[in-house]
């Protein structure tokens, strides 16, 4: 929202919410009546293509997007190195209004000029026209209209609010309030309504000038330079003829330099031009790939769960995943992500962060949890996640945290595996099952004197009821094979007095893992609350009572580039794995913390605690 919101800020449907698509629906019923029941002659393709047109639009739109956040992720290219947080992802989040805008008005003006219709699919004079008009007049009044919008009275009515975003996204080039963009559309449709008055519009035209605009908008905002040196060394002149994504940077961060639209000319014409603009984009086009010190090795969790993933819909990934019903509309794109995730054997950079000079990058293994739980494929998997622990060590980087399944028992022996594989490893590699143990531990309520444990027995599961043991805290199971597994495993004459066989389920404190099922916990009383110590959540079943997130922890303030939830987590908070790895790499902690070893529960606390980190509160 601009500073001092005027006129025409919002959009007429903002009140409509995700049901502003409806608006379009009249049109796009019609359009696809006329395609199925109308002959070839009373047809227009014209106005059957214009549907599909504005889903090539947000589709362009998307693959910029996802592009973009995976090349700054990686680093190489990289112009502003300044964070991006949630506020601007919710600011950016209607994106798509300008394409609905752009669909109304395209409809509406099909209806007045009836030039629109029956367009031919291409006509070289209009292309030219197009062309022509577009470095004239549109480039030329653009300049002088973006000069004016950074005047202090429009500035803080409506320009403010496109320039909240210092560090840009691709899609930060369509957020503008209402007005601003029905001043653009008039603007670009110069050239549009001069072919269709001098009859040279043409398809091609037409659709190619929009894609065109969005193209160079998208790119101008990516934050990453792409645009080779070699370009300029053969054509000289395109550098007054194009702008760079370094080139447009600049105007976000120093507000009164380069306001030209694509064009550069106007800004050396008029002397606005930024003299550090040269330097910027020679500075980005050399800059290396960042190396990380930590790395986050994570893997995918359902098919749907791709579009929840930071280089998904960055609206979707930057709250808590849920199940949406509109996602299985994406069915095609859905099968062939299952399938390019039984071919596709490379991991992929998902994110990075930044926290005390430690830089911190997140990687995926393209496997989804059905794979992992299934074995389908093991041995693939297994040589992905040591293909990724080689090549992090290759890179010098110091700490590699496993997350998911990426750590399980009877897939890898919780990593000990890739260790004796690799016994000569400079890599330390970290399960986080310590900092797991801890934040359970934390978590369960002051004066808690009994608790019912239940789930899939792991390594974190024996220490976490050793722990509640010697904390004189009865830990009662309802399943005589887990009791009789935990009063093998923990052979201590303290720990078998505080283990209890119980059928009752009264107690108010449930600690849960993998296993958990339907009718156990609809067997719970009212107001139990629920604290898993698996890697997965379980079901939400009842509304009655409480439920923990799993090991987690939120970071402090100062932990940058966090603007997407990690799974099923809150915002800015992170699996205990994740911090671990953190952890591990500030404190320099030289040792390996896999396998059946636990390391010091206490210790990784209290190192946690020191450097800002925080536990997540009970949920009420």
């Amino acid at each position: 929202m601009a500073s001092k919101p005027g006129i025409l800020t919002d959009w007429p449907w903002k009140s409509l919410g995700s049901f502003k698509y409806v608006i379009l629906a009249p049109w796009v019923v019609h359009s696809i009546y006329t395609l199925i029941i109308k002959d070839g002659k009373e047809r227009d393709p014209v106005y059957v293509l214009f549907f599909p047109f504005l889903l090539w639009r947000a589709l362009h739109n998307q693959i910029w997007i996802s592009l973009a956040r995976y090349r700054t992720a990686k680093g190489n290219n990289r112009i502003v190195d300044k964070s991006i947080e949630f506020e601007q992802v919710d600011r950016e989040s209607n994106w798509d209004d300008q394409i609905l805008l752009n669909g109304i008005l395209f409809y509406v003006v099909y209806m007045i000029l009836p030039g629109v219709a029956h367009m031919p699919l291409w006509r070289t004079d209009g292309v030219l026209l197009t062309i022509l008009l577009h470095m004239g007049p549109v480039e030329f009044l653009y300049y002088w209209l973006h000069r004016a919008l950074h005047h202090h009275y429009l500035y803080s009515r409506y320009h403010s609010h496109h320039h909240s975003s210092i560090v840009t996204e691709p899609i930060t080039s369509v957020i503008h309030p209402f007005a601003e963009h029905l001043a653009y559309f008039l603007l670009f449709l110069i050239p549009l309504l001069a072919g269709f008055f001098m009859r040279k519009s043409s398809m091609a035209a037409v659709f190619g000038y929009i894609s065109y605009i969005d193209f160079m908008n998208n790119m101008g905002h990516c934050n990453f330079e792409l645009i080779p040196k070699m370009l300029f060394s053969i054509f000289p002149p395109l550098k007054y003829l194009m702008y760079t994504p370094s080139y447009h940077s600049l105007h976000h961060t120093q507000f009164r330099t380069n306001y030209s639209l694509f064009m550069p000319i106007y800004d050396y014409i008029y002397g606005t031009m930024d003299k550090s603009s040269d330097a910027l984009y020679e500075k980005s086009l050399i800059r290396p790939e960042q190396l990380p010190h930590v790395v986050h090795l994570t893997h995918l969790v359902t098919p749907q769960s791709i579009y929840h993933l930071r280089l998904g819909f960055a609206s979707l990934a930057s709250k808590p995943y849920t199940y949406k019903w509109y996602v299985w509309a994406m069915w095609p794109v859905t099968c062939c992500s299952i399938m390019l995730t039984w071919t596709y054997g490379r991991t992929f950079i998902l994110e990075r962060n930044q926290f005390n000079k430690v830089n911190v990058q997140t990687w995926v293994v393209p496997k989804f949890k059905i794979q992992y739980l299934l074995k389908l494929g093991n041995e693939s998997i297994d040589s992905l996640i040591e293909e990724a622990i080689l090549k992090a060590d290759k890179r010098g980087i110091k700490v590699l945290s496993l997350g998911l399944l990426n750590q399980g028992d009877e897939f890898n022996s919780y990593g000990e595996l890739y260790i004796h594989n690799n016994p000569k490893l400079k890599i330390k590699v970290v399960d986080g099952s310590s900092l797991a143990v801890a934040v359970v531990l934390n978590s369960i309520p002051k004066g808690t004197t009994q608790v019912l444990f239940r789930g899939n027995l792991t390594k974190v599961a024996y220490f976490i009821a050793s722990a509640l043991c010697q904390m004189d805290i009865q830990v009662a199971t309802s399943r005589k094979d887990e009791y009789e597994q935990l009063n093998t495993k923990l052979k201590n004459v303290e720990c078998e007095s505080k283990l209890l066989l119980s059928k009752s389920f009264t107690e108010k404190i449930w600690v849960v893992g993998d296993g958990l099922t339907k009718e156990e916990q609809m067997k719970a009383s009212t107001g139990t609350l629920f604290i898993p110590f698996s890697q997965f959540p379980p079901k939400r079943l009842r509304k009655d009572c409480l439920y923990h997130t799993t090991p987690a922890m939120m970071p402090p303030k100062s932990f940058q580039n966090i603007d997407s939830c990690e799974n099923w987590l809150p915002r800015r908070a992170m699996s205990a794995s994740r911090v671990a790895g953190v952890i591990h790499a500030l404190e320099g902690w030289n040792v390996h913390e896999c396998g059946n070893t636990m390391f010091n529960v206490e210790k990784i606390w209290e190192a946690s605690l020191q450097h800002g980190f925080r536990p997540l509160t009970v949920p009420t």
